[in-house]
């Protein structure tokens, strides 16, 4: 009898001290659940606020102006943008920006075959990565991208979407959007570019910081051609329908 009693003893404490490891790990599970809803509270409701209210600042812009000194920076709307421009930089970053919800797989295959020396992010994506995130290739920021994305695409228009993107972009070392741009390169407003102006500014996005659009390279003036028939072609086919009037 003894025995028996002294076993239920053993046995209950035996559950006690299980239990009191158990609650440890379900309290931090508890906590993991709550920092991971908090977070994307907080990435919802910049997403909602940004559909209607233009970003203040990127993580970009801000870095690049704690490392010049300065930035030039100028958000103007899309209607004041020559629509040229608007088709030229889709027409170089993603050809089928009208036609995905935020991925492009044709163009991600392209990359992944070519082994990440093009890259396959549609202008969504970089949006993204502008405005939410930060710049750098890693895992983290990638997932982060993957998910955000097609929130972005569902929240925002596509015409929202480019125009934040032209606004944001760096198209010059510490140059930020298509006015400041236009400006610094042509010595004219966004909305009186030419063709070729608008193609060679389109044609810098890749590496702003190597390639000028006011001394453009033979590479530089080559790729502008090409932005050129492919901007009218967009134009034509109807790929431009979604951001255009």
């Amino acid at each position: 009898m003894a025995k028996a009693v002294a076993k239920k003893k053993k046995t209950r404490s035996s559950k006690k001290t299980a239990k009191r490891r158990i609650q440890p790990l379900g309290s931090l599970r508890r906590w993991l659940l709550r920092a991971v809803l908090a977070v994307a509270a907080v990435f919802l409701f910049l997403i909602l606020l940004f559909s209607v209210v233009n970003p203040p600042v990127t993580h970009t812009i801000w870095a690049e102006q704690r490392r010049l000194g300065e930035v030039d920076r100028m958000w103007v709307p899309l209607e004041e943008m020559a629509p040229v421009l608007a088709r030229s930089v889709v027409a170089a970053e993603d050809a089928q920006f009208c036609r995905h919800w935020g991925f492009d797989a044709r163009a991600i295959q392209a990359a992944i075959e070519a082994g990440g020396a093009r890259g396959g992010s549609t202008i969504s994506q970089q949006v993204v990565k502008n405005v939410f995130l930060w710049q750098g290739r890693s895992w983290p920021r990638k997932v982060l991208e993957t998910l955000l994305t097609p929130v972005v695409e569902i929240v925002w228009s596509k015409r929202r979407i480019l125009e934040v993107y032209l606004n944001v972009a760096e198209m010059d070392e510490g140059v930020f959007g298509a006015e400041a741009a236009a400006r610094k390169y042509f010595g004219v407003g966004p909305d009186q570019l030419s063709a070729r102006q608008a193609a060679l500014i389109a044609a810098v996005l890749p590496n702003p910081k190597e390639r000028s659009a006011r001394r453009p390279s033979s590479f530089v003036q080559r790729r502008a051609g090409q932005i050129m028939d492919g901007a009218a072609t967009i134009r034509a086919d109807g790929r431009a329908d979604c951001f255009e009037d």
